[in-house]
């Protein structure tokens, strides 16, 4: 791993205390709507542990529209919420993201199948498949490459339908199979009527193929400046207490993460579904929340380049990712803890 600081950006969080100076601003962009699945980041905003941390955090949902990537690199945002498998393939192609905190660490994507057509892997061959875009499509496109389907051309073994935010197409039997996540579909399914018996679930994770799912980025160059680094350690800093207290009181979380909505889009039962499956992605490693296990960070980076002449990413990545900030923030946490 590449390192980025200079003693000088590490020095930073040796200064008086954040809360001596002016708040310094920072936004995020979510990769979603405002649900629980960015619980942590609204509950640190609303419990005061950015404030603590001496900043002024603007969160800015996310949508069908947006893509997180385009928005960091237009520095519209400071830090981006984002999937690994998105994150590097915009690097590759000239987007400095860095990652520098992996909140979710165990993959929750999967893909429902409708059980009277598909039972295996080996039955996706000649069904129709549904794949989420916009980036998300990457982990997808790996696993079918692995498994050695083509998904293009005229003699294709899987045709691929563009799947909306949606289960429409497998209540419609428009696709034999589509994309989940562990705290979405899990929920919608059985509410529209489907029955455990007429659906099977594939982990990503189980399957092997499992990547790195919400993670926080950075550019490069902010990371490079002390003043930047300073700022995203004591958000990250900010944002581990936030995750680690909705983990904590999963009830009170979606309390804020509903307060959040303005739209009057959620319903309690859906978020607290969500929580609780979110809570299962989060703070696996001994290291605690936020912590990139390289282990995880090169198992993602194998699972991309699978793929012959086709694959996510070309060639394994330099520089992208840091402890660096992590580090930092999790000593900061410690410099607030010893002086309350």
């Amino acid at each position: 791993m590449r390192k980025w600081m200079i003693g000088a950006a590490l020095a930073a969080l040796a200064l008086v205390p954040a809360s001596a100076n002016a708040a310094d601003k920072i936004t995020i962009q979510l990769k979603w709507l405002v649900q629980t699945q960015f619980a942590g980041y609204y509950v640190a905003l609303d419990k005061g542990f950015y404030k603590d941390a001496g900043l002024d955090v603007d969160i800015l949902p996310g949508g069908p529209d947006n893509s997180p990537p385009q928005i960091l690199a237009a520095h519209g945002a400071d830090v981006m919420v984002d999937w690994m498998p998105s994150a590097l393939a915009v690097r590759e192609r000239g987007v400095p993201a860095v990652n520098i905190a992996q909140i979710f660490q165990r993959a929750g994507l999967m893909m429902v199948c409708r059980s009277d057509t598909v039972k295996t892997p080996a039955d996706f061959k000649g069904k129709i498949i549904g794949a989420w875009f916009q980036g998300n499509e990457y982990p997808f496109l790996a696993w079918m490459q692995r498994l050695g389907y083509s998904i293009s051309g005229p003699n294709r073994d899987i045709s691929v339908l563009k799947q909306g935010y949606s289960i429409d197409p497998l209540l419609q039997r428009q696709a034999a199979c589509i994309a989940g996540m562990s705290y979405n579909e899990t929920y919608q399914i059985p509410k529209a009527g489907l029955k455990d018996k007429d659906v099977v679930w594939f982990s990503y994770q189980d399957n092997g193929v499992g990547t790195l799912e919400d993670g926080l980025y950075a550019l490069q160059s902010t990371i490079a400046d002390p003043a930047g680094f300073d700022r995203l350690a004591r958000f990250v800093a900010g944002s581990i207490k936030g995750w680690d207290y909705a983990v904590k009181h999963q009830d009170e979380a979606v309390d804020i993460v509903m307060a959040h909505d303005t739209g009057g889009n959620l319903t309690r039962p859906y978020q607290v579904h969500m929580m609780r499956e979110i809570a299962k992605l989060v703070g696996s490693t001994p290291h605690g929340t936020g912590y990139l296990d390289p282990a995880d960070y090169e198992r993602t980076v194998k699972v991309l380049m699978t793929g012959g002449s086709d694959p996510v990413i070309s060639k394994p990545p330099t520089g992208a990712w840091t402890h660096d900030v992590f580090d930092a923030a999790v000593k900061y946490i410690g410099k607030q803890t010893s002086n309350p």
